[in-house]
């Protein structure tokens, strides 16, 4: 669904955003539904453990580029969350290596559905037919749902790296 959220929030046609934020929104709720149905069924795989966490990554990114290629979001703001994906996806990568999973944390889907919240509320708040005191509103929360998500983002990156800390460590490649 990332090209179809992508077309709409980049083209110019009447409610563009509206349908945007509604292919954003089925493609986090689908992606967090999966998650949770392997693993209330117990249907869990290591592959979908790693593979999982990349599509949130490439929804929430796909969307963070895109918003600042239509100007509307600072590019800091978008260094930090996609810095920190990679940052955390190459921990994975290191810990495959040494044939271990790091699975996500609290703190991490935490973290997801505020960026996916912010995301959100982000591309609704550009919308030049709302009322001044509407729009006053929309961006109060917007701005309030980015900055938890960048709390979010940057503590559950360190969560990430205090757990995976011991794996290279153990293995004497850490620093």
């Amino acid at each position: 669904m990332i090209p179809v959220f992508m077309a709409f929030l980049l083209s110019n046609i009447a409610y563009g955003d509206w349908l945007a934020v509604l292919f954003f929104s089925l493609a986090a709720i689908t992606d967090g539904l999966d998650g949770y149905l392997a693993r209330k069924h117990k249907q869990e795989t290591d592959f979908g453990r790693f593979l999982d966490p990349m599509a949130d990554k490439l929804l929430v990114s796909a969307a963070l580029v895109s918003l600042v290629d239509l100007h509307r979001l600072s590019a800091w703001i978008a260094m930090i969350i996609i810095g920190r994906e990679f940052a955390v996806s190459g921990l994975r990568l290191l810990a495959l290596g040494e044939g271990k999973i790091i699975h996500s944390s609290r703190l991490g889907k935490l973290k997801t559905v505020f960026q996916v919240l912010a995301v959100i509320a982000w591309i609704l708040k550009y919308n030049p037919a709302y009322p001044a005191d509407i729009s006053l509103v929309v961006n109060g929360i917007a701005i309030a749902l980015m900055s938890i998500a960048i709390v979010l983002t940057v503590l559950s990156g360190l969560d990430y790296y205090l757990i995976s800390r011991g794996i290279w460590e153990s293995t004497g490649d850490g620093a």
